[in-house]
Formats: C-alpha cells, sequence, structure tokens
C-alpha cells in the first residue's frame, strides 16, 4: 500500500485514515504514530508496538515508547533506559541509555556519564562523550554544543571550524542554519560561514533555495545568499 496513512482519533481510540479521510485501519489503538518505512508505532494498551499498512501487528507491544525507524532502525524504551530495535524486531542495542537520539548518518547520540557521544549500530563508542547537547548526523555533520556555544563536528569527531554559535541546526541541501547574537547565516559543510548572520528568521535550504525574514520582508536566497524573489 503506498498511499499516505495519516493517525485520526474518534473518542479515545486512534486509526488511520487517507488524504481524503477514508478510513483505512479502524481506530482501535490507544495512540497511534505516523508511519516511517512502513512501519508505524502504536499504542495498544500500555505498551507500544509497531503494525503495517494494513493494520497488522509486526512488533509485538512490549515497549514503554517506540520511536519512528530510520535507516531501518528504531529507539524504544525499555522501563527508563533506551535502545534499539531492526524492522523485525530484533534488538540491536540492549535499553541501557538514560538518554540517546535517533540513528542517522550511521551514528546514534548517545548520554553517558552525563556528558553525550556518539555509537555506531553495534554500541561501539565512535565519539567520546564530551559534549552538553548535540543534534544527529545530517548529510555527514552534526550540531555539538560545549560551554555554551554550538559548532559541528564530522564523524571522526574532528572539530568543522570554530564553536562559537548561539544556536545550530542540521545540514539540509549542503548548507546548515547558525545563529550569532540573534541573528541567522548558513555555513558549509566544513563549518564555514558562506551566509553571513543576518537575517531575523531562516529555514533549511531545499532544492538551493532557502527562506528568509529580514526586516519584517520574506525573501527567498540562493546559495549564494543573494535574493531570488
Amino acid at each position: 500500500m503506498n498511499i499516505m496513512l495519516i493517525p485520526f482519533r474518534i473518542d479515545e481510540l486512534w486509526g488511520y485514515q487517507d488524504a481524503e479521510d477514508n478510513v483505512i485501519i479502524v481506530p482501535q489503538f490507544n495512540y497511534a504514530h505516523n508511519f516511517s518505512e512502513n512501519l508505524a508505532s502504536v499504542k495498544i494498551g500500555e505498551k507500544w508496538g509497531y503494525i503495517n499498512s494494513l493494520g497488522n501487528v509486526e512488533i509485538q507491544p512490549r515497549y514503554d515508547s517506540a520511536g519512528k525507524f530510520s535507516d531501518g532502525v528504531a529507539r524504544v524504551k525499555v522501563g527508563n533506559k533506551y535502545g534499539y530495535i531492526n524492522s523485525t524486531g530484533r534488538m540491536l542495542i540492549q535499553p541501557k541509555f538514560e538518554w540517546s537520539g535517533y540513528f542517522s548518518d550511521g551514528l546514534i547520540p548517545v548520554l553517558i556519564s552525563k556528558k553525550i557521544g556518539y555509537i555506531d549500530i553495534e554500541g561501539n563508542i565512535v565519539i567520546s562523550p564530551q559534549f552538553d547537547e548535540v543534534l544527529s548526523f545530517s548529510e555527514g555533520i552534526a550540531p555539538v554544543k560545549t560551554n555554551n556555544k554550538w559548532g559541528y563536528i564530522d564523524k571522526t569527531g574532528r572539530l568543522l571550524g570554530k564553536i562559537e554559535f548561539d544556536e545550530a541546526q542540521k545540514s539540509s541541501d549542503g548548507l546548515a542554519r547558525v545563529k550569532i547574537n540573534s541573528k541567522w547565516g548558513y555555513i558549509d559543510k566544513k563549518g564555514q560561514i558562506v551566509i553571513q548572520c543576518q537575517f531575523d528568521k531562516a529555514s533549511d535550504f531545499s532544492d538551493g533555495i532557502a527562506e528568509v525574514i529580514s526586516s519584517d520582508q520574506i525573501i527567498h536566497i540562493d546559495k549564494t545568499g543573494d535574493v531570488l524573489w
């Protein structure tokens, strides 16, 4: 089934409908999330599991929370610890982390001894825990925070550019949004500022274009910062 399925609720139960509001999976779940990689996490009673697009249970409800699948891997919670499963429900990394992020670009951010680093899907530490906050990797780089400032690292843990930003977002279409002194700009995948921090608001690049706001005006720019319209 290739149609988009959207969670909806009737009374206290959740099901799925298509974009034209046709009921595809009748409401029967205590809660329901969006589909990702052909599976959706649903709450059945007090536990979470996964269903397919026909509404059949693919992974039995045994988790205290269950996240979306990304590259065939999903984060699940057992008790107060996070671990990771594959799309058959096999536990890849046992639940042992008090906090962890989503699997992306082959790495997972995890909290170990009050600092955050990154592990691979086999549970090996790839980048040692040293950061206060992080986001998942995207396009080979990840934003990391230390000493109240953000910067970027590559998948070896090497620092790209300087840790100098007040806010930093994941890379999209080759550039990432960064904020200095309440103004937004963009860095490239080397961590270098390529569009100066000058906008009041900024969106991610997509297909070479980003929407930004400057002096209460909405404008669209290209990757050089030139105004398109």
